[in-house]
């Protein structure tokens, strides 16, 4: 990167303004929040309004506020250590503060995407380096010495010429009248001393000693207890329902129904149950007695699906129905006819919940003309505006705050649980604390969709890939990347797309659509490495060099060097090709959310009992901001991948979901989690890209290709196994 010179673009990109007793603030526009992609320099005058603050106090202490929603993606820390670092100060003297939705001051304040690093990454280390300026601007100024001449580090100035010292806090206040310059040097990456090293989350503290930072935690004085009961299956609705013995029950208040049917619902307000039961009451225990107790009737308003429905309509799809080709390159109908080798195959997976370790709930206090809402959610600014529809309050009286989220995976983009806490305030006329219970959360909806996909390829007759075809169905939609890896590989090359009605609500599920995908991809591209009698990452090699040298089809939306990369370093560190009795391996490698990662699970068998001794992970995605968060961040993708891919699973009968508690929707335990996971960063001057999502898809299909080699059997369809039985093949 070298040492930059940065254009601000405008000079209202920062201000400045003193701080009651001392001190400075500085104010930007928190570029994270600018849609990927804008033009930075002809945006409009009004986002470059103040949009987010560094306040330097008279002690030296920083605070940074943050505005994007905190869901374990470790951003509360992360963010600010990226200006930390180009101020240069002592991070034991960095402080951050969640701040409330406002969309005067900020744009996509959401967490989703793994998008907030990449596309804060420019803002963040030009307000640090600006700061870091004028704090030196205003000590130069006080000394009469020339700003190049002083240096800083640990939130001190020094000039070495006379050897005087200041921190940052004494100068404060004085900066605020230096003008700000129209460029801002940035440090060369080789300096860092913040960014790339191992820094501890900031609210790791308060998390393991239990302090009240999450949504479940809060409440205030006069709050009722609120909970929900929703229709037992989809395709029902309530019909009637008799309360006078529940009403008569200790602690409780009321039991009533509430509608939070919009007239012009958004993309959040995915809901298959507007029309609900509430009870409210004095604590949780009596409200969920009184929930157990009460009674109800339910009729059907449209088909009531099961799992054997579903599966045969996937069939039916990947069958009989010509879908949508979304691209094609060649014949590949034409070209597979001379095909020396053909190999086809068909994956499928379950629908999933989204099973957060925090339960929905939202705290909601709503008048005749405001209202305050508080809780964990992705997506505060939709929150607001569905609740000023669902209300009739204007947006501008409805204030949400976020607290940090126990689990989010795509669950809580969807607000309906933020919703129904407003309506059940505005119904009963005061506060009121939502809670859902696991049953409530597991059985609501908004699952991970059911998939399949049907592979077919070619191959000529000196193991080379001839043509390359997938077509790919879901419950309601389709998982394909049409632009993905194989695409530009291959002369012969075709991604079609098959949809499947339901009335069973689904949406974002941690690396949408990609968490199915790449397991099935990768356990294919193992099955054409095996007909070419090649080894697989070779073959995979052999497809990237054609990307690299002759790519087919201009619309490919990888860099193919870099995901070779990422699929030669984990076969170096792995020892990839080494001998290894009693040690069964398989690889795979992914792209998305603009990063790459590749993986070799290694497992030994004992009979036929099958552990997961080690997986060795590379990625590339870009600078490492902070490493320990980004360590955490892939072993738990790898965790929750094999997990889902091994054991979980909804099934459904007669619309009704089978699974409604951990008792019986099984989730990964730590005596099957991996024995050890080791991760390798490439390392880059690329800018940040995404991390929370990438290293999941692709472990699945590392696991499911070191299972072939383990047992002889291909694995076409999730889950794998069930936690009490041993791993057995899955053919279809």
């Amino acid at each position: 990167m070298g040492s930059a010179k940065t254009s601000m673009g405008r000079r209202s990109f920062l201000k400045t303004m003193a701080l009651g007793g001392g001190g400075l603030m500085i104010g930007f526009s928190w570029m994270s929040s600018v849609a990927e992609g804008a033009d930075v320099d002809n945006l409009p005058d009004d986002l470059f309004d103040i949009n987010a603050y560094i306040k330097i106090a008279p002690d030296g202490k920083v605070t940074i506020l943050s505005p994007n929603p905190e869901i374990g993606q470790n951003v509360k820390t992360s963010m600010p250590l990226i200006v930390a670092e180009e101020m240069d100060v002592d991070w034991e003297q960095v402080t951050v503060e969640q701040a409330p939705l406002d969309t005067n001051k900020y744009t996509r304040q959401l967490a989703g995407g793994s998008q907030s690093i990449r596309q804060g990454w420019d803002s963040l280390r030009m307000a640090g380096a600006t700061a870091r300026y004028l704090l030196v601007a205003a000590a130069a100024k006080q000394w009469g010495a020339n700003v190049r001449d002083l240096i800083t580090e640990n939130g001190i100035i020094t000039n070495p010429n006379t050897g005087d010292r200041l921190n940052y806090g004494a100068v404060a206040s004085a900066a605020v009248d230096i003008p700000i310059p129209d460029e801002v040097p940035l440090k060369d990456t080789k300096d860092f001393k913040l960014i790339g090293k191992y820094i501890k989350n900031v609210d790791g503290k308060k998390i393991v000693t239990g302090k009240p930072l999450f949504g479940i935690d809060f409440s205030r004085e006069g709050t009722a207890i609120a909970m929900i009961k929703h229709p037992p299956a989809f395709g029902m609705k309530l019909k009637s329902f008799d309360a006078t013995e529940v009403k008569s029950m200790p602690g409780i208040h009321d039991v009533f129904t509430i509608d939070t049917s919009l007239n012009d619902p958004q993309w959040s307000d995915v809901n298959a149950f507007n029309e609900l039961v509430v009870i409210t009451g004095e604590t949780t225990w009596q409200v969920m007695k009184a929930k157990r107790a009460l009674n109800e009737e339910w009729e059907a308003t449209g088909e009531l699906e099961s799992s054997q429905d579903h599966s045969r309509r996937l069939a039916e799809a990947i069958s009989d129905d010509p879908g949508e080709v979304v691209r094609q390159d060649g014949n590949p109908d034409q070209a597979i006819e001379t095909a020396e080798t053909v190999v086809e195959s068909t994956y499928t997976a379950p629908f999933l919940a989204h099973n957060t370790l925090e339960p929905m709930n939202f705290w909601a206090n709503v008048s005749d003309d405001h209202a305050e809402l508080i809780g964990p959610i992705q997506t505060p600014e939709p929150l607001r505006a569905s609740a000023a529809q669902l209300l009739d309050i204007p947006e501008s009286n409805i204030k949400v705050d976020m607290t940090r989220m126990g689990g989010g995976f795509g669950r809580r983009l969807y607000g309906n649980f933020g919703l129904e806490a407003a309506a059940i305030s505005q119904k009963i006329g005061g506060p009121v604390k939502l809670i859902y219970t696991r049953e409530d959360d597991m059985t609501q909806g908004t699952y991970r969709p059911a998939y399949a996909i049907n592979y077919k390829a070619s191959l000529d007759g000196n193991g080379n890939l001839l043509t390359f075809q997938a077509k790919g169905a879901g419950i309601p939609s389709s998982p394909l990347f049409a632009n993905r890896y194989p695409a530009g590989t291959v002369d012969h090359y075709s991604s079609v797309n098959v949809g499947v009605e339901t009335n069973i609500t689904t949406g974002a599920w941690r690396a949408p659509r990609s968490n199915f995908t790449a397991g099935a991809e990768q356990s294919f591209i193992d099955e054409l490495a095996e007909a070419a009698g090649k080894d697989p990452i070779e073959f995979r090699l052999e497809l990237f060099d054609r990307a690299i040298n002759d790519p087919v089809g201009e619309n490919n939306d990888y860099d193919p060097e870099r995901y070779a990369g990422v699929l030669k370093l984990v076969r170096d560190k792995s020892n990839w090709g080494q001998s290894m009795p009693g040690v069964y391996r398989g690889v795979a490698a992914y792209y998305c959310h603009n990063s790459y990662v590749a993986e070799v699970v290694d497992l030994v068998k004992e009979g036929d009992s099958i552990d997961i001794q080690k997986v060795w992970c590379a990625v590339d995605c870009g600078i490492v901001v902070n490493r320990e968060g980004a360590i955490n961040q892939v072993e738990g993708g790898i965790i929750d991948g094999l997990g889902h891919a091994l054991y979980s699973q909804l099934t459904f009968e007669n619309g009704a979901p089978d699974q409604d508690n951990f008792n019986d929707y099984s989730l990964i335990r730590n005596a099957q989690a991996p024995a050890e996971i080791e991760v390798f960063f490439v390392e880059s001057d690329i800018h940040p890209t995404g991390l929370g999502e990438p290293p999941l898809p692709p472990v699945i299909g590392a696991f499911a290709n070191a299972l072939y080699q383990a047992t002889g059997t291909r694995y076409y369809n999730q889950p794998f196994m069930v936690a009490d039985q041993d791993m057995a093949g899955r053919e279809s």
